[in-house]
């Protein structure tokens, strides 16, 4: 068998994205109909925060089993749901202008009783142009955090139970990224003061309901896996980006279409699976996931699998700091450009 991996693999080339998007939309201009915003989306995000909000007033008097039992089975979907919100706000894919999309982020954090809406924003797009890179990819665990949690079933599940927490320590090994900003206080503002009105005015069943269906959503859960399937390198090999055709899609907003989203980050998630269809040939032969339940499995019992699993690389490409990477739209514009400067 081969001995567990202590360090991560390392890339000398840049991120793949990019190049792939090139070829696809070579191959396939009319993908282009795809890009562009959902409204609808604020409307679902309204929707599952209702739901919250009236389970946690409903599990107020009722027994920890049913907080617990509910949280699990039923607010773990709507949170997760919800991060998936705060990533189609991330990337403006809700509305046109950026502080729309922000206040839908911060509509969607509102359950999640820990601000991260607008953070989450500034550090995934940081993910999509520097992916892999460790001072700016903040997707990627700590090399402490990955020697700490090893390579054993109690480590990993504790790791993942504990999600929230590893996360939200990432962003200060982030140097070259600015921490606090207005938008940040806002949503630490409203985070708090609908965390205190829950927990003063409807008590502690319901505020630790929705800390529960936070913890499980990311964490020790089927859905935890997602965390898994995006990035980490199960079966060897050098790709670093994964995506998942499971059912549980239909709940989780396609999130699980994370090659196309990488190839399309302009594409709103209900035309993600419209990407695949076109351009089968881009996605039919790259390795993929068929289940979340399966690959939480074998994340937490194959010993040969740690956070150690993931591609890093020092290859920033020539991309400004404060960029919005969007290959797509980078690729159109480019060959708009090619052809108006081709004379008559």
């Amino acid at each position: 068998m081969p001995l567990p991996q202590e360090d991560f693999v390392y890339s000398k080339v840049q991120e793949p994205h990019h190049n792939r998007t090139k070829e696809i939309l070579r191959s396939h201009p009319e993908i282009r109909q795809y890009i562009g915003k959902n409204p609808m989306t604020l409307a679902y995000t309204a929707g599952i925060v209702a739901v919250q909000v009236a389970l946690a007033y409903f599990l107020r008097e009722q027994s920890w089993w049913w907080v617990v039992g509910v949280a699990y089975f039923v607010g773990a979907f709507a949170n997760h749901a919800l991060f998936v919100m705060i990533h189609e706000c991330a990337h403006n894919l809700v509305f046109q202008r950026k502080a729309p999309n922000i206040f839908v982020g911060l509509l969607a954090n509102i359950p999640l009783i820990i601000p991260s809406s607008v953070s989450f924003q500034r550090y995934h797009l940081k993910h999509h142009a520097f992916q892999g890179v460790y001072e700016l990819d903040a997707d990627l665990p700590h090399r402490w955090e990955a020697k700490l949690v090893g390579h054993s079933f109690l480590g990993k599940a504790l790791w993942l139970l504990f999600y929230p927490v590893f996360q939200g320590l990432r962003p200060y090994r982030l140097k070259e990224i600015a921490f606090l900003d207005k938008w940040i206080l806002l949503n630490w503002l409203t985070q708090f003061s609908f965390d205190i009105a829950v927990y003063v005015w409807l008590g502690p069943k319901a505020f630790f309901y929705l800390l529960l269906s936070l913890f499980f959503s990311i964490g020790l859960h089927p859905l935890g896996a997602r965390w898994i399937q995006r990035h980490y390198m199960m079966d060897g090999g050098e790709q670093e980006t994964y995506s998942y055709y499971g059912a549980l899609n239909t709940v989780a907003f396609n999130v699980g279409y994370h090659n196309e989203h990488h190839d399309f980050p302009s594409v709103p998630w209900n035309n993600l699976p419209k990407v695949k269809q076109l351009a089968p040939e881009a996605y039919d032969n790259l390795a993929s996931h068929q289940s979340w339940t399966k690959l939480l499995f074998r994340f937490l019992f194959t010993r040969e699998v740690s956070l150690f699993s993931r591609m890093v690389r020092n290859e920033r490409g020539q991309v400004a700091l404060n960029a919005e990477v969007k290959p797509d739209l980078d690729v159109i514009e480019q060959t708009q450009s090619s052809r108006q400067a081709v004379p008559a």
